[in-house]
């Protein structure tokens, strides 16, 4: 009897779901998407619906014809991608490619990756929902019209090579703006007044300056503090108001998607792009010895906060017997979605709560177990009770000033046992246990004023997490979103991290500009939170995509014919910044080459001055340094500027191809993360990027001497179709393009890289 052949997207899946079922059933991985767009030309047909050109992507050719024969000579075919929209697109991909096999077709959903999960997913077979298919076309169709039609015109207006996104430039947009408002922001003076006071019974205790004559007020310069300091000191300080109340704070949901991105940049210091491939190991299976490989939380992508019932009752039961009867409410916790959720998967939990973070500790590399540990803490604690606080309010007033302080002390921890933010944690002014007998009409003692100088501080930069919260509040993408959002961001030359915090490059602000000129219509927070929207009604059923696709593009052809002849020509020209040149009094404008953006004279070729941005007006230290001698031959050096910044390059170049890095540059820059494991058997090291001694970047394994794995190019976790090695290295050059190769030299397999793939 011929075997039943069960399709999913990862090698990882595959193996994990493979120990659980029997002979009857192969499972083979589709590593990904088989068909997309072509990278050469559009792909749209415009003149019949807006229907898209697919073709299998070239580095999966080989998988689709191990695909097909597996389809031959399988007695049915069980699709099994993730249970999201990109999953259910690849699904229908996968059943356009094999329906020539001419066997049945099932479309299963497994939300966790467990024997029990498995079992119900085969139980409950579908066909491919058109509608979330649809809704996936739709947005690659706009996607695809919008970059391939605004990239063009950027190259034309301000340099080749540049690229526009709808989501992309709006996440752009929105890190331009905010950068707007530090440069625009005006800080203002004011004082902190604080009073040590005593009442009849100790400990002594602070109170702050929180109102004048009744409303609310605090000094804006030395002189208005100075005289609070002399009402005080006069006195007499008395206890005008004492509040005791009791306050409840409840436990948090699970995790949702936004949030464990949040929480993880937050406590764990993870970019998101890495949490989400932690995320996607501890879902997909991991070896836990005796007990096998087992997938350890549920799906990753989610905007719900639902759980199901039978999770709650293990939850329930764990908590009773690890922290007792009294840490359990009377009824389960249960939370409500917000209204834009679609609630399509269950929140972010462990598969199996019995599998403690310290159980599992063992078989997990450690930023795996402190996600694992994040995630079952964070579920445990939203099933317990809440916790409970003893709050007392005391205000006291000297003359017409009004000092106040907040005491809060615990009761009872409740959830706070398993899991705490930092804002949970006692310490800090509202977290201050007061002298008990205090009552209204007391008079306290002054001890002490202390008077504290502030400025108002403006709005901080976005973080990654910080990032997916205002895109998330603002309705832009989706769970399955947010980690390409920020990828994609990070990865082009409009912006810059800064102390982990994005900071936009002169071009990331000249192309957001232009952009936002020609195109407010689609650059634009509310419009993209509106097109989400309509792309949840096609997924719905409620709304045709051909027609959304149409409407689309019709206003956005129109918007692109008026911005040909409308937006600013900086090419060959530059932006103006109202220098000059220090040799020749011409004015200075910013210009955008290969290598990053620098200003230049306009009185090119007659004058050839040129600095980097980040050099002061006057040269600074960087540009007065003397041109050294090259460490190679002791030839003189001369200043180029490469992708990375300025540096020394020998001046006998190509005989001689000395170099050396200046400024801060300089300094041997830390290893950092890929998130790809390093592929040598048996290690568990992780590769990272560093920097050799002459400014070249390359590839390790971060156990190094231990272990000497090392490649030039950036590292893809894709497998080589050639050898089977685990990983690719992303190849880049002029004559070739971008293209995946083999780091095996004995094997030399290389193919032409997927659209959109980035190194880790």
């Amino acid at each position: 009897m011929a075997s039943k052949l069960l399709i999913v997207e990862s090698p990882a899946k595959a193996r994990t779901i493979g120990k659980f079922l029997g002979k009857d059933v192969v499972v083979k991985a589709s590593v990904g998407h088989v068909r997309d767009l072509p990278k050469s030309k559009l792909g749209v047909d415009e003149a019949h619906g807006y229907l898209p050109e697919y073709e299998i992507l070239p580095d999966k050719v080989k998988i689709v014809q191990e695909l097909k024969r597996a389809a031959k000579q399988a007695s049915e075919i069980y699709l099994a991608a993730d249970p999201d929209r990109e999953g259910e697109a690849i699904c229908w991909h996968l059943a356009e490619i094999l329906k020539s096999a001419d066997k049945p077709l099932h479309r299963v959903e497994f939300h966790e990756i467990t024997k029990r999960a498995i079992r119900e997913g085969f139980e409950h077979p579908r066909d491919v929902d058109m509608n979330r298919v649809n809704a996936q076309q739709a947005r690659r169709v706009i996607d695809r019209l919008v970059g391939y039609r605004l990239s063009p015109l950027l190259w034309e207006k301000v340099k080749r090579g540049l690229s526009a996104g709808r989501v992309q430039s709006v996440a752009l947009k929105m890190i331009c703006d905010r950068e707007a408002e530090i440069e625009a922001f005006q800080p203002e003076e004011y004082w902190l007044v604080d009073a040590r006071v005593a009442a009849e019974n100790p400990p002594p205790f602070v109170v702050r300056l929180a109102k004048r004559k009744g409303r609310k007020w605090r000094p804006g310069n030395a002189e208005e503090a100075h005289a609070v300091e002399a009402v005080l000191r006069e006195g007499p300080l008395k206890i005008s108001k004492v509040a005791r109340r009791t306050s409840t704070q409840r436990p948090r949901p699970p995790f949702i998607t936004s949030h464990l991105q949040q929480a993880a940049a937050r406590r764990l210091h993870l970019p998101v792009r890495r949490t989400m491939r932690i995320a996607q190991r501890l879902y997909e299976g991991v070896d836990l010895g005796d007990r096998g490989r087992l997938g350890l939380i549920t799906y990753m992508r989610t905007d719900s906060v639902r759980v199901a019932g039978e999770a709650i009752t293990a939850a329930r039961e764990l908590i009773g017997r690890r922290w007792g009867p009294d840490a359990l409410p009377p009824k389960p916790n249960v939370f409500k979605n917000r209204s834009s959720a679609q609630d399509a998967h269950e929140a972010i939990r462990p598969t199996n709560v019995e599998l403690t973070p310290e159980e599992v500790a063992p078989f997990l590399k450690p930023d795996e177990q402190r996600l694992y540990r994040m995630i079952w803490e964070r579920f445990v604690s939203s099933q317990m009770r809440p916790a409970l606080f003893d709050v007392t309010q005391v205000e006291v007033t000297a003359g017409p000033y009004t000092l106040a302080v907040t005491g809060k002390v615990m009761r009872e921890a409740g959830f706070l046992k398993v899991w705490r933010e930092n804002g949970d944690a006692k310490g800090g002014r509202d977290a201050v246990a007061l002298p008990g007998g205090i009552e209204q009409g007391q008079t306290v003692k002054l001890e002490d004023v202390m008077l504290e100088q502030k400025q108002t501080q403006p709005p901080p930069r976005y973080s990654e997490g910080m990032l997916v919260k205002v895109l998330e509040e603002n309705g832009i993408g989706r769970p399955s979103t947010y980690a390409t959002i920020i990828a994609t961001i990070s990865g082009r030359d409009y912006v810059i991290k800064q102390k982990g915090t994005f900071r936009p490059t002169e071009l990331g602000k000249l192309v957001t500009r232009l952009l936002t000129g020609s195109f407010a219509r689609i650059i634009n927070e509310k419009y993209t939170a509106s097109l989400e929207a309509e792309l949840d009604r096609v997924a719905g059923g409620e709304e045709d995509w051909q027609e959304l696709v149409q409407t689309f593009a019709t206003a956005f052809q129109a918007e692109l014919e008026r911005a040909k002849t409308s937006m600013e020509q900086v090419k060959g020209k530059g932006v103006e910044t109202g220098e000059t040149c220090p040799k020749c009094g011409a004015p200075l404008v910013i210009k955008f080459g290969r290598y990053g953006e620098f200003l230049a004279c306009t009185n090119y070729p007659e004058c050839r001055y040129t600095r980097d941005l980040a050099e002061t007006p006057d040269g600074g230290a960087e540009a007065e340094e003397e041109a050294p001698k090259c460490p190679e031959c002791g030839a003189p050096m001369v200043k180029k500027r490469s992708r990375f910044g300025p540096f020394w390059a020998c001046s006998r170049y190509p005989e001689c191809k000395g170099t050396r890095r200046i400024g801060k540059g300089a300094a041997a820059a830390p290893p950092k993360p890929t998130g790809v494991p390093c592929p040598r058997e048996g290690c568990d090291g992780e590769i990272v990027a560093r920097v050799s001694r002459r400014g070249r970047t390359f590839y390790g394994c971060s156990r190094y001497p231990k272990c000497d794995f090392v490649m030039w190019d950036p590292p893809v976790q894709t497998p080589c179709p050639g050898c089977g090695f685990p990983i690719m290295g992303l190849h880049v050059t002029k004559r070739r393009g971008r293209e995946l190769v083999c780091p095996v030299k004995s094997c030399g397999h290389r193919e032409p890289a997927p659209e959109g793939l980035e190194p880790a």
